[in-house]
């Protein structure tokens, strides 16, 4: 999964000077490596059941030495060491990376355009892979049942979906009170599958061996061809690694760092190396190695502690989908939606109604349709693997033209972990019939809903400014023979800059008066992840008690502008909030034929327009204080 962090920021947060490390570490082990962590249910489980591999010792041996080894390559050395460096202003994520690797080329606009394009699309993805997860992680931990009594079986899906439902809808009531159990529940998690693995690996210590490179690379050498094929299912023991790059703002990468070495990469290759041992004395384990490593009175009450896990890790994902849509609107790539606050005291903490459910709906699809985790590991892994592809290629352009390394030591940095992971993403390629077409269709649509956006919004404010007055020009005019001057500030947002708006022009029309202080707004989002306070704020007096404001946002800033405006203050001028009044200008798009886009995506377009929340909504305009007038434009 890929995301840009998700809304953990009132519980442990990097800025907080009282946060202790070993309180970040813990949180950390909750929040990012619950994905990671639950991949011990399945991952050893789909690579001996997939039938490829043929059972013996040797290849035993050389399996658990790929797992080692690509955890050791693809999370330790790939991520911790390198993408950890790439952060934005302290943040991190696939949106950061985008934002860092554009605003590096940005001197090259072709090159940009196509940066922008892949990292959207890998942004997309998210949302394909953000469906597998909870789906394949609580029916994999629910499917443990099963060990303990085959009649169980029927019950499994029913009690998936209920458990899923509960957890979605508890969503709008917020994760503060719950959140602060995170962290225990997940450190007793890896604690249960370190102790599991270690009580098999006393019986068969001569697994560890496995740990040397030779077993993995003689595997890989006599077994080709299988190699190729399973390495769609050996890349599921790393699925949620990259969640340690996206979380990276809210902990820091001490803790993160901290909580990889010393807790979760030893539990999972012990339970790894467990599970390895139990398959040498019990080949039929191989059916659900995890759940049977477990004696007969501990399945129980593992089922459970592995369900709570599995909730956590997908309680991670769903946070980091509200998160990472809100960045995505900030960057003007979907139309707002409405973002409820589930916290008092932290903006971070929000909820989105619209994401929350088709999340759902499309979660409660893939486990109808595929009714198990070996079906759902079909699907699971070629939106990660592109993903991953995608961070290395932006990683390449980051530490080339930002940071301006030489271009062999660039290519030396990357290659290396390009090449692992084109070869995982072309092994998952084969199971593209098999499943793998759910998240990459959800990843287009996505995809196409972002570009349409875009493209449609690119039009509406050319339409806008080819038939916009010059503000500077139209104040001189009115203010020739001004009308009558009412008490109080009006507020104008306008999409463009040095525009008259088509408010004012309304307001001028119908209700022949201009307020004695006029602001002209223009609220713009740029690629960096904060703006700082000093750069809040672009003013420019136009003269008459009216000024040109530009409001900069930063894609992981909560938009407050009532809150920035008031920071205006100067030639005796102080926003009053009792006599300040806010004009919008709610405009209907109309498609036509020819130019612009094609007719379906101009539809498209005007509906995505027409359902978009109020701007009042999301840039917090008091409700009693905002007066909207229509238009029609043509695209």
């Amino acid at each position: 999964m890929s995301f840009d962090g998700p809304a953990w920021s009132g519980l442990f947060s990097v800025s907080s000077t009282k946060s202790s490390l070993a309180a970040l570490t813990l949180g950390a082990i909750g929040v990012v490596y619950g994905d990671i962590g639950t991949s011990v249910l399945y991952a050893m489980k789909e690579v001996f059941g997939s039938g490829h591999v043929p059972f013996t010792p040797e290849n035993v041996y050389g399996i658990l030495s790929i797992f080692f080894w690509t955890l050791t390559t693809i999370v330790s050395l790939k991520y911790v060491l390198l993408v950890l460096r790439a952060d934005n202003h302290g943040e991190g994520g696939l949106v950061a990376m985008l934002a860092l690797a554009s605003q590096a080329v940005k001197d090259k606009p072709e090159l940009r355009k196509l940066l922008l394009a892949v990292g959207i699309f890998g942004t997309c993805l998210f949302y394909g892979d953000g469906v597998i997860t909870p789906a394949i992680s609580v029916l994999s931990a629910v499917e443990g049942l099963e060990v303990i009594s085959p009649n169980f079986k029927k019950s499994v899906i029913p009690l998936t979906l209920v458990i899923l439902f509960l957890l979605f809808w508890v969503q709008k009531r917020g994760t503060a009170g719950i959140g602060q159990f995170f962290g225990p529940i997940t450190l007793i998690w890896f604690a249960a599958i370190a102790v599991l693995g270690v009580s098999h690996i006393v019986e068969r210590p001569e697994i560890l061996l496995a740990i040397s490179p030779h077993y993995a690379l003689g595997f890989i050498w006599d077994q080709p061809g299988i190699t190729f094929i399973i390495l769609g299912a050996v890349v599921l023991c790393v699925t949620g690694g990259e969640a340690l790059y996206a979380d990276m703002g809210h902990f820091g990468k001490k803790p993160i760092r901290l909580a990889w070495f010393s807790v979760v990469m030893p539990s999972l290759t012990l339970n790894y190396f467990g599970q390895g041992a139990l398959l040498l004395a019990h080949p039929e384990a191989k059916e659900n190695p995890f759940f049977m490593m477990a004696p007969d009175w501990a399945l129980l009450p593992l089922v459970g502690l592995a369900t709570m896990a599995t909730v956590i890790a997908s309680q991670a994902l769903i946070s980091g989908a509200f998160s990472v849509t809100k960045q995505v609107i900030q960057l003007g790539y979907l139309p707002r939606l409405q973002v409820l606050h589930t916290s008092e005291t932290d903006t971070g903490q929000i909820y989105m109604p619209f994401v929350n459910w088709g999340l759902f709906a499309a979660i409660v699809m893939a486990v109808v349709m595929f009714k198990s985790s070996s079906n759902l590991a079909a699907a699971y892994g070629i939106a990660v693997c592109t993903d991953m592809l995608i961070t290395t290629v932006l990683t390449f352009f980051v530490i080339r033209y930002a940071w301006k390394m030489p271009l062999l030591l660039c290519i030396g940095a990357t290659g290396f972990f390009f090449v692992v992971d084109l070869a995982f993403w072309a092994s998952n390629l084969l199971k593209l019939f098999d499943g793998g077409w759910f998240p990459l269709l959800i990843g287009a649509a996505v995809f196409t809903l972002m570009l349409t956006w875009h493209d449609g919004r690119r039009l509406l404010n050319e339409s806008l400014r080819s038939d916009a007055l010059r503000l500077t020009d139209f104040l001189e005019a009115v203010f020739i023979a001004p009308p009558t001057r009412v008490e109080g500030t009006a507020v104008f947002l306008t999409a463009e800059t040095g525009a008259v708006p088509n408010a004012l022009l309304h307001n001028l029309k119908h209700n022949k008066v201009l307020h004695e202080r006029n602001l002209f707004v223009t609220v713009r989002s740029h690629e960096v992840p904060r703006m700082d306070a000093d750069k809040r704020l672009d003013v420019t007096s136009l003269g008459h008690d009216c000024w040109q404001v530009i409001v900069n946002y930063g894609f992981k800033d909560n938009p407050d502008l009532p809150s920035a405006l008031a920071t205006i203050e100067g030639d005796g001028y102080k926003l009053d909030p009792m006599l300040t009044s806010y004009f919008l200008s709610r405009d209907i798009v109309i498609p036509t034929i020819g130019g612009g886009m094609a007719q379906w995506r101009e539809k498209l377009f005007a509906q995505m327009h027409h359902n978009a929340s109020a701007a009042a909504e999301f840039l917090n305009l008091p409700t009693n204080a905002v007066v909207e007038l229509g238009s029609k434009i043509e695209i």
